[in-house]
């Protein structure tokens, strides 16, 4: 059972003012929890100080995984399991792998990425999204600072902070 979470919302009406409010907020010092936006914005992820993904490891980790399978079960089965001499060739003749063996490492790859995406950004078919305004799926930017990390700074300071840095709205919302 998840805690009570109580976030200060602060609602902005463009990009530009977001992103200039994003590097105001955390240069006084405010903790940040997300930002949530109809749209791709250039630039945030960086602004917000989020690091380079670690997907394309995963990725080639993953792909690896799947040459390794498909180059082991052709060679095993054609040259173990059921031998056969085709065209005149070897029984291995590594070639001929080629293709099974780059589909393999797509699907695997493929598959893995998806995965991994899935678990480290918390999809579950079971959890319940927390939807902080439903206005940041149509026209509008939220920036939610989470209460318990920023328990060292007062409220006030936070709302001031958030209304100086150009939102048009400034709201609690607390999630059971």
């Amino acid at each position: 059972m998840e805690r009570d979470t109580h976030f200060i919302l602060g609602v902005y009406d463009d990009e530009d003012v977001l992103l200039h409010a994003v590097e105001k907020v955390r240069g006084s010092g405010v903790k940040i929890h997300e930002v949530y936006s109809p749209y791709p914005v250039h630039g945030l992820e960086h602004v917000l100080g989020y690091k380079r993904s670690k997907l394309p490891i995963a990725a080639f980790l993953f792909g690896m995984l799947g040459i390794s399978l498909a180059l082991t079960m052709q060679y095993y089965m054609m040259e173990f399991d059921w031998p056969m001499i085709i065209g005149g060739k070897d029984y291995g003749a590594f070639p001929d792998f080629v293709p099974v063996s780059f589909e393999m490492t797509v699907l695997l790859a493929a598959f893995g990425m998806v995965g991994v995406f899935l678990i480290t950004s918390n999809l579950k078919p079971w959890a319940q999204p927390r939807i902080f305004d439903l206005r940041s799926t149509d026209d509008k930017h939220v920036m939610a600072i989470d209460l318990a990390t920023n328990s060292s700074l007062d409220l006030g300071k936070i709302k001031e902070i958030l209304t100086e840095s150009g939102a048009t709205e400034v709201n609690n919302k607390s999630f059971e």
